[in-house]
C-alpha cells in the first residue's frame, strides 16, 4: 500500500492538482495534512482525506481523523494543535491514545520522519514554503506485507529526494 502524503500548499491550485495527478494512479489513499486555504469542496481535495490547518478557514475539515487504510491505521492532524514546531511529545501522546500506527502532520514546513514507540510519523514539509531545505516537498508512505515502511519524499517536480528517505517497521523503533 502507497500512502500520497502532502501539506502545507497555502492556497496553490495547479501545483496541488499537478502532484496528486502525478502521484493518484500510483497510491491507495491522498492524506493533506492542512494549511491548503481552500474550501472543503475544491477539486484538487476531491477524495482526499484532509484536515484544518491554523491558515484554513473552512470549519468543514476536521482538526484531526483516524482512518484504516488496508489494515493500517492512520492518524493525522495539522500539528499547530500540538505545538509541533517545539516539541514532537505532544503528538506522540496523541497517536498513541488513537492506536496509530502512521501519524501525519505538517505545520512545521519541515520534511522529517521518525519512529518512536511503534509508531511512525511523517511530516512532509510543504510544496509551497519549505523550511531548512530549498527543496518544496510531499512524500509517499509504502507499507509491505511484512509492515515495513518506507517513506519516499519528493520535491514539487517529482524528483526523488534520497538523502530524506527512511525505513521503519511498524511496531519497532
Amino acid at each position: 500500500m502507497k500512502i500520497l502524503i502532502i501539506s502545507d500548499s497555502h492556497g496553490w491550485t495547479d501545483e496541488l492538482a499537478d502532484v496528486i495527478a502525478q502521484q493518484k494512479p500510483n497510491v491507495s489513499a491522498i492524506f493533506h495534512c492542512g494549511d491548503s486555504e481552500l474550501p472543503h469542496h475544491a477539486p484538487q481535495l476531491e477524495n482526499c482525506y484532509v484536515v484544518r490547518g491554523n491558515c484554513d478557514f473552512d470549519e468543514e475539515f476536521p482538526e484531526e481523523r483516524v482512518e484504516e487504510i488496508e489494515g493500517t491505521r492512520v492518524y493525522m492532524t495539522h500539528g499547530h494543535l500540538y505545538n509541533v514546531k517545539m516539541s514532537h511529545v505532544p503528538i506522540t501522546y496523541r497517536a498513541e491514545e488513537v492506536g496509530a500506527n502512521i501519524a501525519c502532520f505538517g505545520h512545521s514546513h519541515v520534511a522529517t520522519s521518525f519512529s518512536e514507540n511503534n509508531v511512525v510519523y511523517i511530516n512532509p514539509g510543504s510544496i509551497r514554503l519549505p523550511r531548512n531545505r530549498k527543496e518544496q516537498t510531499y512524500c509517499i508512505c509504502e507499507i509491505n506485507e511484512n509492515r515495513e515502511v518506507t517513506v519516499t519524499f519528493y520535491d514539487r517536480t517529482g524528483k526523488d529526494i534520497p538523502d530524506l528517505t527512511s525505513h521503519y517497521l511498524i511496531g519497532q523503533d
